[in-house]
Parts: C-alpha cells; sequence; structure tokens
C-alpha cells in the first residue's frame, strides 16, 4: 500500500513538471510568432552579419580583374604529336574578372605554330610528290573558370603560391600551310574544344601585379582529326606519313599578371 502510494505522488509529480515545461514551451512560440515577431530571426541577423563582413573584406583586400600576358609551349599527343614539330613559344592573353577571393571568370585567346614535314607520298595527293613542310598555325578562343583553393589552413609555402583548379570552353581555329607546295590553297577549319587543369599564382606585390603557371589538358575535335590525306602510299618506303591526326593537346603557360 505504501509502495502504491508513494508511486502515485511520484506520477503526479512527474506530470506536473511536464505540464509546467509544455507551457514554458508554447508561452515562447506565442512570443516569436506575435506581430513583428520571427522564429528565424537572429539566424537571418547572423547570416547577413556575415555575408556583409565577407563582402567588404573583399571590397578591401581582393582583386576585381586582372590582364594575364605570357608564353609558353603546345605539344599534342597521339599520332598529331608524332606529325608535328613544335615550333614555341606559344602566346597567352587573357583577362581574368574575380568574382570573390575564390572564383574568377575569364576570357581570353592563344596562338601556337607547329611544323609537319612530308618527305613521302601522300594519300591525298598522289600526284604532287613529296609535299615537303606544312605549317600549321593554331588560334583558340576560350572562356572558363577559375577555383583557388582556400589555403587558410595549409603552410605558408602553399599558400603564398595560391593554387587553383581551372576548366575551359575553347574554338580552336586551324590552318594549313603547304609552304613547299605554292598552288596547294591554305587549309582552314575549327573544332570546339575543352581545357581542364590546374595553376599557381605567385604574387609580385600583393594586389598589383603575380606571375602565373598553368597546365591545361585539352581535348579538342580538329577538323582534320580523322583524314586519310597524309597515309603514305604503298609505293614508297619512307617512315613518314600517318593514318590520322587523332591526339590531344597539353599546354603549359607562364603569364604576367597585372591585377586591379
Amino acid at each position: 500500500m505504501h509502495k502504491l502510494l508513494a508511486l502515485l505522488i511520484l506520477i503526479t509529480l512527474s506530470l506536473s513538471a511536464f505540464a509546467q515545461s509544455t507551457d514554458q514551451v508554447m508561452q515562447e512560440m506565442d512570443d516569436d510568432t506575435l506581430s513583428g515577431g520571427d522564429i528565424f530571426s537572429d539566424f537571418n541577423e547572423d547570416l547577413e552579419s556575415t555575408q556583409v563582413l565577407e563582402d567588404e573584406r573583399f571590397y578591401r583586400y581582393g582583386r576585381f580583374f586582372s590582364v594575364n600576358l605570357g608564353g609558353g609551349i603546345t605539344t599534342f599527343t597521339g599520332n598529331r604529336g608524332r606529325a608535328y614539330d613544335d615550333n614555341p613559344p606559344s602566346f597567352h592573353l587573357s583577362v581574368n574578372y574575380f568574382l570573390d577571393f575564390q572564383k574568377a571568370i575569364l576570357l581570353g585567346v592563344e596562338y601556337s605554330k607547329h611544323t609537319m614535314v612530308l618527305d613521302t607520298v601522300v594519300n591525298g595527293y598522289p600526284t604532287a610528290g613529296r609535299l615537303g613542310a606544312v605549317v600549321t598555325d593554331m588560334t583558340r578562343l576560350f572562356t572558363g573558370f577559375k577555383y583557388f583553393i582556400d589555403t587558410t589552413d595549409l603552410g605558408t609555402a602553399i599558400t603564398y603560391s595560391n593554387p587553383y583548379f581551372v576548366g575551359r570552353l575553347e574554338y580552336w581555329y586551324q590552318s594549313n600551310k603547304f609552304i613547299d607546295k605554292k598552288n596547294f590553297d591554305v587549309q582552314k577549319g575549327g573544332g570546339i574544344g575543352t581545357g581542364i587543369g590546374f595553376g599557381f599564382e605567385f604574387p609580385v606585390e600583393l594586389k598589383a601585379s603575380y606571375i602565373d603557371v598553368e597546365f591545361l589538358y585539352h581535348v579538342v575535335n580538329f577538323f582534320d582529326k580523322y583524314t586519310q590525306d597524309y597515309r603514305r602510299t604503298s609505293d614508297t618506303a619512307s617512315t613518314y606519313g600517318y593514318n590520322d591526326l587523332t591526339g590531344n593537346v597539353i599546354t603549359m603557360m607562364i603569364t604576367y599578371n597585372f591585377t586591379w
């Protein structure tokens, strides 16, 4: 009997405490939902304050535009890489617009020249004899996106180098000149390509000038990618001649960046 009475008293006290806690929670919810109240007000105020501080920090310490001018090398893989002798340097000019500390949009142009030597009779020109040298000019227009890695918690050397990833959408304009066959027309065409890679920016003067080193791997649909014109005919023992000109592109550019 005493145990039962003690149990009833314990249950009564527990229900009373639960009721008081529920009333307190309901009162707080009523206060928040009154006219002019917002249960997310504290969160919104904190978020807005953080964003304002971040914007102010970017306007004070960030970069807005940069012009990158420099050069490097352009080389190829596959059959196109075996066919071409690269004629460095390649040239680079681009403009970057910074959205914040980590993101930038870029627009630019690059140019490179390459030479293919054909000392044999080839399938596309069976009566022309040896074609000799074919000089290829490649101009590509591109737009892209850079993402700078947050190096706040990394070592000083990595922070100093400003590493980033870059992706580009490109249009490659190509012209082939048969310099040993003056009566041959210049071949012209274009192809869509993409480039992806990474780079580093080393400051010369903060917010004013940087040296940029960038590596990219490109996949391009060249207009003569699957051409049979340069395939060696069966009546010659020359090692020159190529069944097609498939292959991708690798570029390395070093630029000086003027920044505002």
